[in-house]
């Protein structure tokens, strides 16, 4: 079992996962480095300019655990949308002959 897991389906995407957790733990690090190291660059001290890069790849770490299940997620929400549409869409149409 990865440590990080990349393939999801619907159904695995949609309940809480180890990924879940450490894109929660992931974003409140990012959070806080971007924030201080934001404040201390524009100080112009150097450790700022370090904290704000580490922050970065914080952040794209977390982007990079946690898109895969968003991506399938929305994918799956999409395809129930546009489903539950063409039938709202039958129903008006059945609707409008029945009162002519």
């Amino acid at each position: 079992m990865p440590l990080i897991r990349r393939d999801w389906n619907p159904v695995a995407a949609d309940e809480w996962s180890k990924e879940d957790w450490y894109a929660i733990v992931l974003s409140v690090i990012a959070y806080t480095t971007l924030t201080v190291g934001s404040a201390l660059t524009f100080l112009l001290l150097p450790i700022g300019f370090i904290i704000l890069g580490i922050g970065i790849i914080i952040t794209l770490l977390m982007y990079w655990v946690i898109d895969p299940k968003l991506r399938m997620i929305s994918t799956e929400y999409e395809k129930k949308q546009k489903e539950y549409l063409e039938q709202l869409e039958e129903i008006q149409r059945w609707e409008a002959r029945e009162h002519e």
